[in-house]
């Protein structure tokens, strides 16, 4: 399997080299050459496999050539077999046509760690093989950062920097990031937003003397290997609901649009998805672009749902590479626009090919709580606050007669217990292994919104490569 840039001037990779490279040099995303399909009989034969079954099946046609594909088995067992649900990602039926996934159950509580489990251990395999060892820079909302440190942390070949905005993650988020001890971790606090974080960590994959220094890699979504384990939910849910006979539907709270473009992917796959709801809080910026066909970027908002206070859908970039016919140069000229003003409109081919397959909705914080108020009043289920936000957006899909509707549950209601607490009256409780959460010691510093200081500070505190 080959590996391209969604902008066109990098060089091709193999899986290894993408997975090590994380962000293309020439600024653009990698994507495989060619999306591998399965047929409807082929589907069918999946549909009773356990989860981490179904991960090395998916997987497999993406990783080949990779020194990981003979251990890719026992690496899939590996990654999930510590899950807290025998189902790893259970569906909870809420009417009779919407269904809930939970994808709670990994270690940091959130969907992430379906992902970043595996990612790590790929990391592992391939840095051992090749002898080397890396810097890992990665931009968070609040989950990602949690799930990474959680996945990478001891691990000799990888120093980890995690990039989160002061003040606008929950108070469970920072603390998962920034009580893990190990000496390989480091928290940096910006004082700034999510996108100021995630332009940081651009700036310094396009700074090629830093980049080749510190060997650095990636654990965003802008990184391949993200999206290919999260395609596997997708299937997973979609196959239980027995969709190799009928079509099913998927609601997404998103803000940086990798979560969903996994399922974007899916559907490439050969899965028969109908369409995709794709829901937002007030930083409505992808909710306004199906509506209008145009990117325009705003000021973050603080919302309830910090995770998706964003208003730079990096991921996007990917669905336009395929909606553009694999053109790297007009996908690099849309970005180029988008960077000097902010703004880009999608041409109406484009445009129309996205209008397909997504929907979008928005929900403020008023429409957040009462809707946690109303899911819990007919159904008894406690929810985040982002998780809501797509159940909220599935209403959209509704009118498919006859096809199931799944919403993704993408984080674990203790972590938002504020939200959660005005919403319900009730304040959600942490597991057991997080139980003592609040009396760990913290370790983080807060740095300026300023890339110098910021690559300085990784220089700084990185072990030599």
């Amino acid at each position: 399997m080959r590996y391209i840039s969604t902008r066109g001037r990098a060089p091709e990779l193999g899986f290894d080299a993408a997975l090590l490279a994380g962000l293309a040099t020439d600024g653009g995303l990698y994507v495989p050459a060619s999306w591998p399909r399965f047929s409807g009989a082929e589907w069918a034969t999946m549909a009773g496999l356990d989860y981490a079954a179904l991960a090395a099946k998916i997987i497999a046609p993406y990783m080949r050539g990779s020194v990981a594909e003979p251990k890719l088995v026992a690496i899939t067992q590996q990654a999930y077999g510590t899950f807290t649900h025998k189902a790893v990602a259970p569906l909870v039926q809420l009417d009779s046509q919407l269904w809930l996934m939970e994808l709670f159950h990994g270690p940091t509580l959130a969907f992430k760690d379906y992902a970043l489990q595996l990612v790590g251990l790929l990391f592992d395999h391939v840095l051992k093989a090749r002898g080397s060892r890396i810097t890992i820079v990665g931009a968070t909302s609040g989950d990602t950062g949690s799930a990474a440190i959680d996945a990478c942390k001891d691990r000799e070949a990888v120093d980890i920097f995690i990039l989160h905005p002061a003040g606008r993650v929950s108070d469970v988020q920072r603390r998962q990031m920034t009580t893990v001890q190990s000496n390989n971790v480091h928290n940096i606090a910006v004082q700034g937003s999510f996108d100021d974080c995630q332009n940081l960590v651009k700036a310094m994959f396009a700074d090629a003397r830093f980049r080749t220094d510190l060997n650095l890699s990636a654990v965003n979504s802008i990184n391949w290997a993200r999206i290919m384990a999260q395609i596997v939910y997708y299937a997973f849910a979609a196959l239980r609901l027995g969709s190799e006979q009928r079509p099913v539907a998927f609601s997404v709270p998103t803000g940086n649009f990798g979560n969903v473009f996994a399922g974007y992917v899916a559907k490439q796959m050969g899965l028969p998805i109908a369409k995709f709801a794709v829901g937002s809080n007030r930083n409505d910026i992808l909710t306004r672009y199906f509506e209008t066909g145009s990117m325009t970027a705003n000021d973050v908002v603080p919302t309830l749902s910090p995770s998706m206070d964003i208003q730079i859908s990096s991921n996007f970039e990917r669905l336009l590479f395929s909606a553009y016919n694999n053109d790297g140069a007009a996908v690099a000229s849309l970005m180029d626009r988008f960077k000097q003003s902010g703004v880009y409109a999608v041409d109406a081919a484009a445009h129309a090919a996205i209008m397909d397959l997504f929907v979008g909705d928005r929900l403020d914080d008023v429409g957040t709580k009462a809707t946690m108020k109303s899911v819990f009043a007919a159904t008894g289920h406690v929810v985040d606050p982002h998780t809501v936000i797509g159940i909220h957006a599935a209403r959209a899909l509704k009118t498919l007669p006859g096809t199931p509707v799944i919403a993704l549950g993408t984080a674990h209601p203790a972590k938002f217990p504020d939200a959660v607490e005005a919403a319900i009256g009730q304040r959600p409780v942490l597991p057991a292994h997080l139980a003592d959460l609040f009396t760990r010691p913290e370790r983080l510093t807060t740095l300026g919104n300023d890339l110098d200081q910021i690559k300085a500070y990784v220089r700084q505190n990185a072990r030599k490569i």
